[in-house]
């Protein structure tokens, strides 16, 4: 399951701060504690001890953008995988012994890892701990497990994307915004690819990347470090480490020249809709603080009725049913800027377009005031503190800034980054990442549609 909003929504609340507020009087702040098992297991440890209940989250350093090519969809591929049997334990222990303490458990996958979580009852962590560090290594590949998951992967493919407009849509749009990177590669996998997908393959990928020494586990909640260090040394610390893998070095994408543009007519469609993209830097690059900037940006522009895109086309002009923008920081390499608007009218779209364009071109030429700039930043850190009381949402966002480059200082010391951030500073991105040249833009219309453009 690619649960991305959710951790998405907070690295960006995380990246928001009250003004000069330290890490450690920002509220919100978290208490943390890092420390590497011999075998090179990261863990990381965040106590809320307001609920006797733990998340117990295990991190691998693999994702779609690191598959080989011909192999897409196998890093979500194992996601479905690693709930099978073992050579030591039965398929659905795992979940029975989640269900029978009241907890929940799932994956995610991403471009740039892969994560496993279950939510318990503290006395149940170390049980928890086991199960992980079981299937880690021991998990069992045959040609039956393969073929069964293989069809619930393709099944999900199908429900997800190929039978759903916007899915067929927002793939074309990522393969097209990123024609280089590999982040226009589909995390799910080409449906070629995925009935391509061998047991050896498979194999290698699992010796390769499930390691100790390429996951990192975070543990939220009432827990406290000794116990934590204790647990992990008993489970995870008699594992063997893997052979070092080699830096992470991807292809990158080249400057955009030409405004691109993706259509789709479909009979399922009823109303029309559209949305700009563009890829700009990631939050832990040599331009973070652009991306910082970016995010501001978004949320000025279009990220609550508040914004300046649902004043503009929804409540004064009354021509789109609604209209936002938003940002996605919770990548490695680059981060994802997009605008969206779905006209009241659909003999209004020209006009809808224009008019988020407009927005667009008036903030590039006249940039925002500072007033706009301090209520964003109130807004964002609101979120965060409201935020960061879900254990949940505390161990998603320590292991995402881990995964896309942070630190743990990071964790907190992000929380200050963009009270840094100026007025200027956004006019400037918006002049250097939102020109129609460097974007993608998507139009998804009912059957017989008139040309968009």
């Amino acid at each position: 399951m690619k649960i991305l909003s959710l951790f998405m929504a907070l690295l960006l609340l995380a990246a928001a701060a009250p003004s000069r507020l330290s890490a450690a009087s920002a509220p919100g702040g978290m208490e943390l504690e890092r420390f590497v098992l011999d075998n090179g297991l990261e863990v990381v440890v965040a106590p809320q001890r307001t609920v006797p209940v733990v998340t117990h989250m295990l991190f691998y350093r693999v994702g779609g953008a690191d598959e080989e090519p011909g192999q897409s969809g196998i890093a979500h591929f194992f996601e479905h995988l690693m709930f099978k049997a073992t050579s030591t334990r039965e398929s659905g222990e795992l979940a029975a012994a989640v269900a029978a303490v009241g907890g929940n458990q799932n994956a995610f996958t991403t471009e740039d890892f892969t994560a496993y979580f279950e939510q318990v009852p503290s006395s149940a962590l170390g049980e928890m701990m086991a199960f992980e560090a079981d299937r880690m290594r021991n998990l069992v590949l045959d040609d039956a497990v393969i073929e069964t998951e293989r069809q619930v992967v393709m099944e999900e493919r199908l429900s997800r994307v190929d039978n759903e407009p916007s899915g067929i849509l927002g793939e074309a749009v990522d393969s097209t915004l990123f024609q280089n990177h590999p982040y226009g590669r589909p995390v799910i996998g080409w449906m070629d690819e995925i009935k391509a997908l061998t047991k050896d393959q498979l194999t290698a990928f699992y010796n390769r990347y499930y390691r100790p020494n390429n996951a990192l586990l975070v543990v939220a909640g009432d827990v406290d470090t000794a116990t934590v260090r204790r647990l992990a040394e008993e489970t995870y610390g008699k594992l063997e480490r893997g052979p070092d893998l080699p830096p992470r070095i991807r292809t990158k994408e080249p400057e955009p020249k030409v405004e691109r543009i993706a259509v789709l007519r479909d009979e399922r469609v009823s109303l029309p809709s559209f949305s700009r993209s563009w890829f700009g830097p990631a939050t832990f690059s040599a331009d973070g603080r652009d991306a910082d900037a970016l995010l501001l940006l978004s949320v000025i522009l279009g990220g609550s009725e508040r914004s300046r895109l649902h004043q503009e086309l929804v409540v004064k002009k009354q021509i789109a049913s609604s209209a936002g923008a938003g940002v996605s920081t919770s990548y490695r390499d680059y981060s994802r800027i997009s605008v969206y608007a779905r006209p009241l009218d659909p003999g209004k779209l020209r006009e809808v377009v224009q008019a988020v364009d407009a927005e667009i071109e008036k903030i590039a030429r006249e940039g925002v005031s500072d007033r706009e700039v301090e209520v964003t930043r109130k807004v964002l850190a609101s979120g965060l503190v409201l935020g960061r009381e879900s254990q949940m949402d505390r161990a998603m966002e320590i292991g995402t800034t881990l995964m896309v480059g942070g630190t743990v200082e990071d964790v907190n010391g992000i929380l200050e980054r963009l009270d840094a951030v100026t007025a200027e500073d956004i006019q400037q991105v918006a002049q250097r990442y939102l020109a129609k040249s460097r974007s993608v833009a998507a139009y998804l219309l009912p059957q017989g549609a008139e040309d968009p453009v």
